[in-house]
């Protein structure tokens, strides 16, 4: 499947994307978000592998649920990656659910 962005939206992807890496020590936490789901991981980008991730209606539940299974991975810290989306609403009730529950960013 290809994404189809309009290039405002491609320049604050790779805007946002170009200041935040994944690395082993921390790794990146990206967020998608659609009509009715929000789907967040946490992506170690020197390996490129995903190391935890979870999906859902209620961003509150994802950010704790994504933190539990991160901090049972021994991760605490991670580098937040709000993709082409504000830093409002959904995204932030994620972020401050997932701080809440025990992760560093």
């Amino acid at each position: 499947m290809i994404k189809r962005y309009s290039n405002q939206k491609m320049g604050r992807i790779v805007r946002v994307r170009s200041k935040t890496k994944g690395t082993a020590l921390r790794p990146r936490l990206t967020v998608f978000r659609s009509l009715k789901h929000l789907y967040a991981q946490i992506i170690d980008d020197d390996k490129g592998v995903t190391l935890a991730a979870a999906s859902g209606s209620d961003p509150d539940s994802i950010g704790a649920t994504l933190a539990k299974t991160a901090l049972a991975k021994k991760i605490k810290a991670v580098v937040f990656d709000r993709g082409p989306y504000q830093y409002h609403g959904r995204i932030k009730a994620l972020a401050e659910a997932a701080r809440k529950a025990g992760l560093n960013f």
